[in-house]
């Protein structure tokens, strides 16, 4: 395992794993991590908003929320009733707009309840959401991944089929030296970086427009796949603490969009 390179396609150590498949009620075209190493920086917005737009678009979305400890989505989506179990599967919730959510969240008693569960178990409801949900038709499953890179972001990248992830960061230099461990991560379990979202970008004046950065330029090197410059907009986290996410009408994630799109078959 020393040797490992972490490309499991040409391994021959007999350390290859095997994906996990679907169940028989799911049939997911697209499934994309949304990634960030550091906590705070915006990724489950980020998350929700590419599943609004892209379910506006008239896409069947779903979102795997994978931050077992700290899940924000439902709350994101204004989702409170609780998940349905049978003995064999599980049923999302689903959202005003009919975007499926699956949360920790929706299995417990009350949504403020700690999850104080060692990684191995959540390691495993990580992929139970996965293969014991039944998702049904999506064309695109977003995992909203936990932050750092331990033992629930590599569960997902060793087991779950991706076929890329979204980095979001912002501008300030602590971060983006803890995001490039992400992003060295992604490189090196072979997951395509499909592009970054730098969140908090700027602030814009509500007098002239002008746009300021509170927390200076970016030296990020984007490699070219920056898709998008997201501002502090106190109307979008408005939306956001009210459980209204879908209404989003900001263009800030339209490259995103474009470059979800553009993913092939």
């Amino acid at each position: 395992m020393s040797e490992c390179t972490h490309d499991c396609s040409s391994c021959s150590g007999g350390c290859s794993i095997e994906k996990d498949k679907p169940n028989e009620y799911s049939n997911i075209k697209h499934i994309v991590g949304v990634i960030s190493g550091k906590g705070g920086v915006g990724k489950s917005t980020v998350t929700a908003s590419l599943a609004a737009l892209l379910a506006r678009k008239g896409y069947k979305v779903g979102i795997l929320d994978a931050d077992i400890t700290g899940p924000s989505i439902p709350r994101l989506f204004g989702v409170s009733e609780k998940a349905k179990t049978t003995e064999d599967y599980m049923f999302p919730a689903v959202s005003h707009n009919g975007i499926k959510v699956m949360s920790v969240n929706l299995l417990l008693p009350n949504e403020n309840d700690p999850v104080v569960w060692r990684g191995p178990v959540i390691s495993g409801v990580i992929r139970q959401f996965y293969k014991d949900v039944a998702w049904d038709e999506l064309d695109y499953l977003f995992v909203d991944m936990p932050p750092g890179t331990g033992d629930a972001i590599l569960t997902a990248f060793q087991y779950l089929p991706l076929e890329g992830v979204i980095i979001v960061t912002t501008p300030q230099s602590l971060v983006e030296m803890i995001v490039k461990k992400a992003e060295a991560m992604a490189e090196m379990m072979n997951i395509p970086i499909l592009g970054y979202v730098e969140n908090m970008s700027y602030v814009k004046c509500p007098d002239c427009g002008k746009e300021i950065d509170l927390f200076g330029k970016s030296g990020y090197d984007y490699k070219n796949k920056l898709l998008s410059r997201m501002p502090l907009d106190s109307e979008a986290a408005k939306l956001a603490d009210s459980g209204k996410i879908e209404m989003i009408s900001h263009d800030y994630l339209d490259k995103a969009v474009e470059a979800l799109e553009n993913i092939k078959e």
